[in-house]
């Protein structure tokens, strides 16, 4: 089939702060995105916490300072670069491979945030990391 030429296909990975992840990213570029020449969209996806005002313990609810909640919220921020630049050193560096990247980072719980990403971005094909978990814990 000389006249077929490759579908652009957008391919969404989630990436957090687990080895998992990055397995599974590098999973994707071994097995999906092998061309040098591929015309994939490779969407990096980052699901931060959302930023909680209060924390219960022992049923009570401690109300955190302005200042707290700032700093809380700059940390929150620096994890998502770590891992954004961690996930594209990974693909431009350790594959070689000159593919489209793009990255997303949003807040939310990631099982919400990443079916919200695949139906907004139009999503091909979605890549997860296993946490190894079994049927129950899961």
């Amino acid at each position: 089939m000389a006249g077929c030429e490759a579908k652009e296909r957008k391919i969404l990975v989630a990436v957090d702060e687990g080895e998992e992840s990055m397995y599974a990213l590098s999973w994707c570029l071994n097995n999906i995105v092998v061309s040098q020449n591929s015309k994939d969209t490779l969407i990096l996806i980052y699901a931060k916490p959302t930023p909680s005002i209060y924390t219960a313990v022992d049923g009570t609810g401690y109300l955190f300072s302005p200042d707290t909640m700032s700093s809380m919220e700059r940390y929150s921020n620096e994890v998502a670069e770590s891992v954004m630049e961690k996930a594209k050193r990974l693909c431009k560096e350790d594959h070689n491979l000159d593919v489209k990247v793009e990255t997303r980072v949003e807040s939310g719980d990631p099982r919400d945030v990443i079916c919200q990403a695949v139906e907004k971005f139009g999503v091909d094909l979605a890549v997860l990391g296993s946490h190894g978990y079994g049927l129950i814990k899961r």
